[in-house]
């Protein structure tokens, strides 16, 4: 009974508080099972003091806060006296608000009337917005057709009808404009074709003075470009385009004034096909494109424009047959081409839609062709290098002008560059001419200074560098003839020349110190050298002249490290620079000197065979008794003008003269051998044996004298040794050369001896 009594109320305490902390709704399963229970009375009992005990709790809690409720009630019933002043308040401001909003609600009224009257108004502007336009475009189209401006007027027309009409709405105006639009078409569509043909024609017309006034504005603009800076000239741009313009409105100025009716292409006639609209105009009308409307058909007039101006281009790029003959042919030429492209890009940049930049590129590539193909032709006539040097500035100005206004012209230098292989060929078929004028002038003699200034006049235009000639003193001669300054001075011009032609063709300094070089080394090696062999081989030249080619040719050797400096300087190429070009000049004047020395050897030997020729010995002579024999005349005579040549021979090198008295010597000894062994002479007496060993002595004494300095001891007498071997070895012993050195035989010369023998028995 213990453990159930204590389970009870167990149970009890727990259902008593399920009922304190479950919700009212949910508190009958937990009565029922009170009742359900056998313990109902005790739990009654626990739930009755339970109650009494959460009463006290209430009293308590009651007595605790009673002040504060009695309080609270207190002021409420202050607050309910303010709230009776508060509602008199509000009532009293709601009364006054009343009578004040009268005011405001008849303000609100205006402002609903006025904000209707300000959407009439945008309403208003709006329509008039649309309308403006058409009236602005209709009155400007109006302007345009008496201005005769018709290509911006169909343009004009275009945006009127497309844009401005139906944006503006149905009214009466815009209808009545709407009905008009396709006759003023047709009728600008006619007149336009009109103007365009009117247009075409006179710009065929004044191509040339366009072309003519266009180059005239770009050698300026060259002329104050290089005045300014040295510094490459760019494109002209928008500057050029303007400077166009005034090309063509100067040249068709005076085109009109001269040409009474004629007209410019740019006059109130003319124009109007190529006007476009004005800077300040809508950018809508700028890129109307033709398209828009196939009623208008712009590419009737684009095709029939550009197909007219093809035909033109074909007549303007044929050149006259006669052109190669005058400079003024050429200007002529070029300054319709000019003129010609000038409207080209003019009215690239001033319509559109008319030619466009492909259309352009092409006809100029065409064109380009044409003109290269035309100058060579041409300028392959042509032999004199002034003109073709006048005829290369004017390629030169004529491809500025053209690059000015963008176009390429890096074709036309390159052809400039084969054009200065033909110049240098005339060049040098000129200076070919004048080298010979100078050579068969010349007196091949020392020049004679009386005076300092003669002195200086002549190393001025030569580098003569002899101070021991310096000290001389006047009068004196320089060593070299002539020809020797105006050789060097031709020389100096024809680098001048050379250079002439490679300026403004856009070349480095290298580029155009190697084409000088160049230029040069064929001068020297073909035509002076040819020249310089002419004269030495010419008929009627003595050896006093060849001497003096000697001599020339020397200094103008030694002068060839002064041109080589000349070059450098108006080059500004150092002469030492890696892979430059080196003048041939020292092996020319080399070659022509040994040339001269051998035709020296020549001359020398040829004359001694005219004495020779002079020799008349009586083989059959008889011995004479007593006294000595005379020399041959012709062999005085003959040493007479060996000693007369030999001693011009001082201002030679000394191997030169040397060599020519040894080739004399052995050329007497030679002939005066092949006079004995002559067929002809079928015997030889003692007689005329005695007269040859008088000859021969006269021939060693002039051989021991020296008639040239520089032979070692007996040298020069070698010359005479075979002969006076032959005369050792002759039967009867008083008959030999007594009194020489004997050398011993030569065995080739056995047969000769031999026949001597036999025509001396």
């Amino acid at each position: 009974n213990m453990m159930a009594s204590v389970e009870t109320a167990a149970e009890h305490e727990r259902i008593l508080r399920e009922i304190e902390s479950t919700d009212t709704n949910c508190i009958g399963p937990t009565l029922r099972s009170v009742y359900d229970g056998q313990e109902h009375g005790l739990f009654m009992e626990k739930l009755d003091a339970r109650i009494r005990n959460h009463d006290r709790e209430i009293e308590k809690m009651c007595n605790h806060h009673f002040q504060g409720f009695v309080d609270s009630i207190t002021e409420l019933l202050k607050v309910r006296g303010e709230a009776q002043k508060l509602k008199s308040q509000v009532i009293d401001t709601n009364r006054r608000l009343q009578d004040d909003g009268k005011d405001l609600t008849s303000s609100m009224e205006e402002l609903q009337q006025c904000r209707v009257q300000q959407r009439n108004i945008a309403t208003t502007i709006d329509k008039l917005t649309h309308c403006l336009p058409v009236l602005e475009m209709y009155s400007r189209l109006q302007e345009q057709m008496r201005a005769k401006r018709y290509y911006p007027a169909l343009r004009t027309l275009e945006q009127l009808e497309q844009t401005c009409l139906p944006r503006a709405g149905q009214y009466r105006f815009c209808s009545i404009m709407a009905e008009n639009i396709p006759k003023l078409r047709i009728q600008i569509r006619d007149t336009a074709m009109t103007q365009l043909r009117d247009f075409l024609e006179s710009i065929r017309k004044h191509s040339d003075k366009i072309g003519e006034t266009a180059i005239k504005q770009a050698q300026l603009q060259r002329s104050l470009d290089s005045s300014v800076s040295t510094q490459p000239r760019v494109l002209m741009g928008r500057r050029g385009r303007k400077e166009a313009a005034a090309a063509m409105a100067a040249a068709l100025g005076a085109g009109t004034d001269s040409g009474g009716q004629g007209g410019s292409p740019l006059s109130e006639q003319d124009s109007g096909i190529l006007d476009v609209e004005d800077e300040e105009e809508d950018d809508d009308v700028r890129k109307l494109h033709p398209s828009i409307h196939p009623s208008i058909r712009f590419d009737l007039y684009f095709n029939y424009y550009r197909k007219q101006r093809r035909k033109q281009a074909r007549l303007v790029l044929q050149p006259h047959s006669n052109m190669h003959e005058t400079l003024e042919g050429y200007r002529r030429y070029f300054n319709q081409i000019v003129g010609f492209f000038v409207v080209e890009d003019h009215v690239l940049h001033t319509t559109q839609g008319l030619v466009n930049r492909a259309y352009v590129e092409e006809l100029w590539e065409l064109a380009l062709s044409k003109i290269i193909a035309a100058l060579r032709t041409h300028s392959s006539y042509c032999d004199n290098p002034d003109l073709v040097l006048d005829l290369k500035n004017l390629i030169v100005l004529f491809a500025d002008t053209l690059q000015g206004y963008g176009f390429p012209v890096s074709q036309l230098f390159d052809m400039l560059l084969e054009m200065r292989e033909q110049y240098g060929e005339i060049l040098l078929k000129r200076w070919n001419i004048t080298f010979r004028q100078v050579l068969d002038q010349d007196n091949y003699s020392p020049i004679p200074v009386s005076t300092e200034q003669e002195f200086k006049h002549y190393t001025s235009q030569f580098p003569l560098q002899d101070p021991e000639l310096e000290k001389l003193p006047f009068p004196k001669k320089l060593p070299f003839s002539e020809f020797v300054p105006k050789v060097y001075c031709q020389l100096k011009e024809f680098i001048y020349a050379c250079l002439k032609y490679s300026e403004d063709l856009h070349l480095s300094s290298t580029e155009v110190d190697d084409m000088i070089r160049k230029s040069t080394n064929l001068l020297l090696t073909r035509t002076l050298s040819h020249c310089l062999q002419y004269a030495i081989k010419k008929k009627n030249v003595g050896l006093a002249e060849l001497v003096q080619v000697i001599i020339n040719t020397t200094h103008l050797e030694q002068s060839c490290h002064f041109l080589e400096e000349f070059i450098s300087n108006i080059t500004n190429v150092p002469p030492d620079t890696a892979n430059a070009t080196k003048l041939y000049g020292t092996s020319t004047f080399k070659d022509a000197r040994h040339a001269a020395e051998a035709e020296i050897y020549t001359s020398l030997n040829a004359k001694i065979d005219q004495f020779l020729q002079l020799a008349d010995y009586d083989w059959m002579a008889a011995v004479q008794g007593g006294g000595t024999l005379d020399t041959s005349d012709y062999l005085i005579d003959l040493i007479a003008f060996l000693k007369s040549t030999f001693s011009v021979f001082t201002n030679l090198p000394g191997k030169v003269a040397q060599t020519a008295c040894m080739s004399a010597c052995k050329h007497i000894s030679t002939s005066l051998m092949q006079l004995l062994l002559d067929p002809e002479v079928r015997q030889i007496s003692m007689g005329a044996l005695h007269q040859i060993h008088t000859d021969v002595k006269e021939c060693e004494s002039f051989a021991r004298a020296g008639p040239v300095a520089g032979f070692q001891g007996d040298t020069l007498l070698l010359a005479f040794s075979d002969l006076r071997q032959v005369g050792l070895c002759l039967p009867r012993g008083p008959l030999s050369f007594c009194g020489y050195v004997s050398v011993p035989l030569n065995p080739k010369d056995s047969h000769l001896l031999s026949e001597l023998r036999r025509k001396s028995k």
